[in-house]
């Protein structure tokens, strides 16, 4: 037996980002590796220059997620206007400066950000190896105590409460998340489930290649990772 770390994402909008499109900010069904990692490295304190530790801590990483069921998908329509003095909010605690010639921007700024509205995703965490820092241990104490301010993938997305939903022993991330829902689920409903190949397997599940991780040298996504898709319910048993 493992022990997963279990985080509880809700807010009233969630952004699990996809690749964007033009003027087009469209989501995944499921957050993508590197945002968990992003997510983890904000908490931690880390810089993003920092990229090295960043790309350790995404390949150590064994993440998978459930979504409960009710979410809706909406869609806002965003437009600015930004001039040259105009400062933007980062969580550094210090507004971000903007450079250019006086006057305004040409725009105004037209763009469309799709959001998961009212979901709740559960995710179960493990690491390998285990004991290399930072620790499942380390990464809870940041996620409670976080050196900056959190959000799930865009920055207006705040957690409605605490990340750190306590802890879950079981083989492999596929039966951290089936513990998960015959906790949390109210009655035998379906709650959609991803977790990477080689952590658990059950009859009916899909296996697909998802783009995921980031370079985070580069600052750019690559690669496939293999992963396993399946709805999970409260009576199913673990495989």
């Amino acid at each position: 037996m493992r022990r997963h770390l279990v985080l509880r994402l809700a807010s009233p909008l969630i952004a699990f980002g996809g690749e964007a499109i033009d003027n087009l900010g469209v989501i995944r069904d499921f957050p993508a590796l590197s945002m968990l990692t992003g997510l983890i490295a904000n908490a931690l304190g880390w810089d993003r220059g920092e990229a090295q530790k960043h790309d350790r801590l995404q390949q150590r990483l064994r993440m998978g997620c459930v979504l409960e069921p009710g979410a809706q998908r909406v869609q806002d329509f965003q437009t600015a206007q930004l001039a040259k003095d105009d400062k933007a909010w980062t969580t550094w605690g210090t507004p971000e400066e903007r450079a250019g010639g006086a006057g305004t921007y040409a725009g105004p700024h037209l763009r469309y950000r799709d959001y998961h509205a009212d979901l709740c995703a559960w995710v179960a965490l493990a690491l390998h190896p285990a004991e290399d820092t930072p620790t499942l241990d380390d990464i809870a104490a940041a996620l409670d105590q976080p050196a900056r301010p959190l959000f799930i993938g865009r920055k207006p997305c705040l957690p409605a409460g605490r990340l750190v939903a306590g802890w879950q022993s079981a083989a492999d991330v596929r039966g951290a998340l089936q513990a998960i829902v015959a906790e949390q689920a109210a009655s035998d409903t379906s709650w959609n489930a991803q977790w990477p190949d080689g952590e658990g397997t059950q009859p009916g599940d899909r296996l697909l290649g998802i783009c995921d991780e980031r370079n985070w040298v580069s600052g750019m996504h690559g690669g496939w990772r293999p992963v396993r898709q399946a709805v999970l319910r409260r009576t199913e048993a673990a495989a």
